[in-house]
């Protein structure tokens, strides 16, 4: 059985602790691999490792990072499939998403290259008599990274490559369900040319979490997963002075307008809320059309699709959804839908006892579309993370937006319609981070940021882009004149530069 390692100092190093969780394959219930639940000991030591590199690494010209970190796409380009397989064997997402996932992730490092002109900072000359001013951008020291089970390498890669590329040396902290991924990621990192302790992996559970948390050499912590744990991280970590970014949950709305191409905004809905088993956070769990002449037609749209969904094992080159992490998470997916039907929602296309032959032990759950879902039901006003779709039927266009902009969650959302003052006033009205016009998961691109709103993100920066920037770094402004200059005699009056 194979035993995870931690990644500390440029080396991969076997854990003493006598603490471990299962990693198991999610589409056949086996058991996979081991994981070591580090100590704070062993926390301590990677930090102490990224505090050892962090004088050298801040110091090393931002060209000469870029230079790493172009050679590190191009090692990640190459071995690819290696770890689009780690994410499936782990996550159980089908190999074509997997591979999806770090495309996204390779966006982020492809951004981090170009820091030598996104540090390049401002200058002003003769701001007063013989006196500049310039702002520097400078590197925080040890950051550190919490990421989720659903994107184990795509999360991680919007994480430390900015942080790395700005300056900083970073611990990342993986999800214990599927680590395998994050591993291969550090060991292409160590191929790079990055000295070591740049980048250090520690595996473990709450104990490590707050071990990170609490400690004082790390300057700033990035987070993403549920809203409580998010809101836990921000305040564990802001109380001990850190900088701390902190993604939490999401309940994102997709409103179907009635001139809406009713095939396309299916099709949408189908890849937006069943892809990757609906376990995204960008994942659209609620489709709101405006009108029941409207709301007919889109169930009717919907439901051979969701019946007709392909879902098997990430093996099966033709699977459209592969099965849940855990199954914990199978169970927690199934009591929701046996909640929406307690509750009174027309459960259209029920995904409950599907078994597929040859995984019979696996966590599957079939797709599921529910219509007539109110307001009032657990399935719309709590986060699910699985293949379940709510149909929430609006009586116009005003009420859908008062239904996104009233809930606790503002991470992403859509709207699908061929008219452009439509979509104009979505854009404006609607209080969420993330906004889609005909896009159902309006991911930024790697030169915008991510992040959401309201219960949705705790702390003041998104992820990546310029917003990554400014969150790896702190801004330093220096004044300065020169002898020739300065005049005679103190002055005691507040300097006004004239």
């Amino acid at each position: 059985m194979e035993r995870i390692q931690n990644g500390i100092g440029g080396s991969t190093v076997a854990s003493a602790s006598e603490r471990a969780s299962a990693v198991f394959n999610p589409a056949t219930g086996e058991q996979v691999a081991e994981l070591p639940l580090s100590s704070i000991d062993e926390v301590n030591a990677a930090v102490a490792a990224a505090k050892a590199a962090a004088p050298a690494w801040g110091r090393t010209p931002p060209l000469k990072r870029a230079a790493m970190m172009f050679k590190y796409k191009q090692l990640i380009d190459e071995n690819v499939d290696a770890v689009a397989r780690a994410i499936s064997r782990e996550h159980g997402k089908t190999h074509d998403d997997a591979r999806g996932e770090i495309q996204r992730g390779l966006e982020v490092v492809e951004f981090a290259c170009g820091i030598p002109y996104l540090l390049k900072g401002e200058f002003s000359r003769n701001v007063g008599p013989d006196v500049d001013t310039y702002a520097d951008r400078q590197p925080l020291g040890v950051v550190a990274g919490i990421t989720p089970f659903n994107f184990p390498a795509m999360v991680p890669m919007w994480m430390f490559p900015m942080a790395v590329a700005c300056g900083n040396t970073f611990i990342l902290k993986p999800s214990e369900r599927d680590p395998s991924a994050p591993m291969l990621l550090y060991d292409l990192f160590g191929q790079s040319g990055f000295p070591d302790g740049v980048l250090n992996v520690v595996h473990g559970d709450k104990q490590a979490v707050d071990a990170i948390l609490d400690h004082p050499d790390i300057k700033a912590v990035s987070f993403v997963g549920s809203t409580p744990i998010a809101k836990y991280v921000y305040t564990r970590g802001t109380a001990a002075g850190k900088r701390v970014q902190a993604l939490g949950g999401a309940k994102n709305h997709m409103i179907v307008m009635p001139d809406a191409d009713m095939d396309k905004a299916a099709d949408a809905l189908m890849g937006a809320g069943y892809g990757s088993a609906g376990e995204r956070c960008m994942a659209i769990s609620v489709a709101v059309p405006i009108g029941d002449e409207t709301a007919d037609r889109l169930v009717e749209k919907l439901a051979p699709r969701v019946q007709a969904l392909k879902i098997g094992p990430s093996t099966d080159a033709d699977a459209e959804m592969g099965p849940l992490v855990t199954k914990e998470a199978q169970d927690r997916v199934l009591g929701y839908i046996d909640q929406g039907v307690s509750e009174g929602a027309e459960l259209v296309v029920d995904g409950r006892g599907l078994t597929l032959q040859g995984y019979e032990n696996g966590y599957f759950v079939g797709g599921s579309l529910f219509d007539r879902v109110t307001r009032d039901m657990t399935i719309y006003k709590e986060e699910i993370f699985g293949p379940v779709l709510s149909v929430v039927r609006a009586t116009s266009y005003d009420e859908a937006v008062d239904m996104i902009n009233v809930h606790p969650y503002g991470n992403g959302t859509a709207i699908f319609t061929r008219d452009g003052d439509a979509a104009r006033s979505f854009a404006d009205q609607i209080e969420v981070g993330m906004v889609g016009i005909n896009v159902p998961i309006p991911v930024p691109v790697a030169y915008h940021s991510f992040g959401g709103w309201k219960q949705s993100l705790f702390g003041d920066h998104g992820m990546y882009g310029s917003e990554g920037v400014r969150f790896n770094t702190r801004l330093k402004t220096i004044t300065s004149r020169w002898p020739a200059g300065i005049k005679e005699g103190a002055v005691f009056n507040f300097p006004t530069m004239e």
